[in-house]
């Protein structure tokens, strides 16, 4: 059977590699089709060419950048919103009419509390919730293509059990990993034959790998055993959107 086309939505560049790289690298190999939604940072800009190499490395095609602002980087974009303040419609047929152009069985972005509550990541997963539902209905949004209805959004998650050394990670420089109890996580997938490539992915983004206090940058002081352990299992909450569907675990490794 052949593995599921992957749609990934998140808020900034890295974010894709960091909680999805593995996944989007495991499918790209199966020869589905992946691509990446990124709804922040400006599109002639030196993040913009860095998430062009990781998506390279992870076979997810090209950059597709919404271009609004990162909420604490206003020069991310100059001259436009954050993204967080751009009209709620915009911004979700932008996402849409990505949809119905990639026409993916599933769909991956943040879950409601954005891993570390950033509310770019918390906004990206509203607006791509939205986006799912409303790709699928012909009355809306019809400058945005044909109508096209994946079978689920698979939401990135933090379990309770398996986040503790990211956890630790982030403590350090005073962050908060937002985890869900265990039994809501519907998918934890074993990733660690494209570590490689994921870190690779992660580390394409190079501005951030270089900044001490970013996630790129405490991953890279980490062992590679240590590292591993943190980034070799992706874990997510199905949402579903219709009810025959294709799932992330059919594809076997």
């Amino acid at each position: 059977m052949p593995a599921p086309s992957v749609l990934a939505v998140y808020a900034h560049p890295d974010d894709e590699s960091l909680v999805a790289g593995g996944i989007l690298a495991r499918h790209a190999a199966a020869g589905a089709r992946t691509a990446v939604v990124t709804a922040t940072w400006a599109a002639d800009g030196h993040r913009a060419a860095e998430l062009a190499d990781a998506l390279a490395l992870l076979g997810a095609g090209k950059p597709r950048m919404l271009g609004y602002a990162d909420l604490h980087v206003p020069s991310s974009a100059p001259g436009r919103p954050p993204f967080r303040d751009a009209p709620l419609e915009e911004a979700v047929e932008r996402v849409v009419a990505h949809v119905r152009e990639v026409r993916p069985d599933l769909i991956v972005t943040h879950d409601a509390h954005g891993s570390t509550g950033h509310p770019d990541h918390v906004h990206t997963h509203h607006v791509a919730l939205l986006a799912a539902h409303a790709a699928g209905h012909p009355g809306l949004y019809r400058r945005a293509g044909a109508p096209w209805r994946p079978s689920a959004l698979y939401l990135s998650a933090h379990p309770e059990s398996a986040s503790t050394g990211l956890a630790a990670l982030l403590a350090g420089v005073g962050k908060r990993l937002h985890t869900v109890p265990d039994e809501v996580v519907t998918a934890s997938v074993d990733v660690r034959p494209w570590i490689d490539r994921k870190w690779a992915a992660i580390r394409a983004h190079r501005s951030e790998a270089a900044r001490s206090r970013s996630l790129p940058g405490l991953l890279g002081g980490l062992s590679a055993s240590d590292r591993e352990a943190v980034l070799g299992t992706e874990h997510f909450v199905r949402h579903d959107l219709v009810s025959a569907h294709r799932d992330l675990r059919e594809l076997t490794v």
